[in-house]
């Protein structure tokens, strides 16, 4: 098994810290596709109702005028919006456990509360990336921090607002009709180069319509956050893509170009759902590509 070294970076104004919302599981077959079990298991060790364990993690960006939030995970406020029933039903299901902390708790071990954010980009709207956008407060649905501004691609709130048969269980309106009704979603119409200082976004459509994946750079370093393109270190490889994803062969073809262009530039890919590596670089290997170092950042 490869290190997980201890990294910290700096990007532009930015000191970049890992959000870790909590451990969750989902069904290792569904997360592999046709990877065969013998394979998977390998690096994914599945519990008796065949789950595999992942991690929900947002990415803080912090600087002096900035305190931006990439995804929001699940965290425990998802099980408090949908009551006690629907709630415990997902616990079950998604083995999501009581005690998993929130986007909240996250950034304060960071020294923030919910009004220093100032930005929270959301790749997409499925439960496990934006569970954590909105909270109960007195009493109602609110945006979690307040006085941010959210951004997220119209194609894809379109989709979670007449999602298909497919997505119909991953997507929740009381995750973003908050924001819409308090005007605090910007919607974005395709890839974007300067959607904030130092930060930018892509369109990949394999996973779900509208998905963005987070490019942050300067001039000597650049941090993917892949989110569901590349959602753990173990999918790097080609083949090796989820049955969540709705189009096979387009997300193949996104992963080829997206870690082509990782491997000539040397950037850090950032993973959302891996729950042990954080962070990692890639390289070729023949017609195919494979992490060769893995960090956390400190």
């Amino acid at each position: 098994m490869q290190e997980i070294s201890p990294i910290a970076i700096q990007i532009g104004p930015y000191q970049l810290k890992s959000l870790p919302t909590g451990i969750f599981g989902l069904d290792g077959g569904a997360m592999f596709g046709t990877v065969p079990k013998v394979l998977w298991e390998r690096t994914n060790p599945a519990d008796a109702l065949n789950r595999i364990q992942l991690e929900a993690r947002g990415l803080l960006l912090n600087s002096n005028d900035k305190k931006i939030v990439i995804d929001t995970g699940n965290g425990a406020d998802f099980v408090k919006k949908y009551g006690e029933k629907l709630g415990s039903k997902f616990a079950q299901i998604y083995n999501i456990e009581s005690a998993t902390p929130s986007i909240i708790n996250c950034i304060k071990k960071h020294g923030l509360n919910t009004g220093d954010v100032t930005d929270v980009v959301l790749t997409h709207l499925h439960f496990d990336h934006a569970g954590g956008a909105t909270t109960e407060r007195e009493g109602q649905l609110a945006p979690t921090f307040e006085n941010a501004k959210y951004y997220v691609q119209s194609e894809n709130l379109k989709t979670a607002r007449h999602p298909n048969v497919r997505e119909k269980a991953s997507y929740f309106s009381a995750n973003f009709e908050p924001l819409v009704e308090t005007k605090k979603l910007t919607l974005l119409d395709g890839s974007t180069k300067d959607l904030l200082p130092n930060l930018s976004v892509q369109i990949t459509n394999g996973h779900t319509v509208g998905q963005q994946i987070v490019k942050i750079s300067d001039e000597n370093t650049t941090v993917v956050f892949c989110g569901d393109l590349i959602p753990t270190s173990t999918h790097v490889r080609l083949a090796w893509i989820m049955g969540y994803d709705l189009d096979p062969l387009k997300i193949i073809e996104e992963k080829r170009t997206f870690l082509t262009e990782a491997v000539e530039k040397d950037w850090y890919l950032f993973f959302e759902h891996d729950p042990h590596v954080e962070l990692a670089k890639v390289e070729a290997d023949g017609r195919d590509f494979k992490v060769t170092k893995k960090f956390r950042l400190s």
